[in-house]
């Protein structure tokens, strides 16, 4: 299956609102994924911003919301249809009623609290607080992505470190916050009128619309 090519930022942001959902990584579905849609040329070029430098004023921008939604990988998913991927993988929890009930792990609260409490923070920062570090706690990376996976926790932009000559370099640094912070409650919770399971139902079926190509197990491993 083939999308259009992905040329600026503002692509990335049309296809998103147009399919849904957008893996960047390729994924088992051929085709499609931000990797596959751009011109070769812009990833890390040296001479012109890519889709590597993009993804962090995207999801800055508000226009579709930006995390690792996709099996622990990073992708983008429209306002459209983000309330109903959230209502699916929440399965009828908030965080803290999640909690209660035995359902996340200590680790997973202490993390998504400090997000909470300070509406967005950076990677660096996290560990710092709660000792993430070599001769320290383990797993950041697993409990992060877990609060992605199940919708809680994105990511708001991307911090770039600067030199001496204040000129960016590395990779960039995530800053997380949460959709309710972000989008507000009453959007984030606004398919939690519907059954979980209507949800997931709805999502296949848009999915399945737009990859006629894809089986179901792959469009069940996209979304599960």
């Amino acid at each position: 299956m083939k999308f259009r090519k992905i040329k600026s930022p503002e692509d990335i942001v049309r296809l998103v609102e147009e399919i849904g959902f957008l893996p960047f990584f390729k994924n088992d579905i051929v085709g499609f994924s931000v990797e596959e849609c751009c011109l070769p040329k812009l990833w890390f070029s040296g001479e012109a911003d890519g889709p590597w430098e993009w993804k962090g004023p995207i999801a800055k921008s508000k226009e579709c919301v930006y995390g690792k939604f996709f099996g622990g990988k990073a992708g983008f998913v429209s306002l459209e249809w983000f309330p109903e991927l959230a209502n699916y993988r929440r399965n009828g929890y908030d965080f803290d009623a999640r909690y209660e009930d035995g359902l996340s792990a200590f680790k997973d609260k202490e993390i998504y609290d400090a997000i909470t409490a300070n509406g967005e923070l950076l990677s660096k920062k996290l560990k710092a607080l709660f000792n993430y570090r070599k001769d320290g706690n383990k797993g950041f990376e697993t409990v992060i992505t877990r609060l992605m996976m199940q919708t809680y926790v994105n990511i708001a932009d991307f911090v770039y470190m600067q030199d001496k000559l204040g000129n960016a370099y590395g990779w960039g640094v995530a800053v997380y916050s949460t959709p309710e912070e972000m989008f507000g409650y009453d959007y984030a919770t606004s398919a939690y009128k519907r059954d979980p399971s209507e949800s997931k139902q709805h999502i296949l079926e848009h999915l399945g619309s737009v990859l006629p190509n894809a089986s179901e197990k792959q469009l069940l491993k996209l979304i599960k």
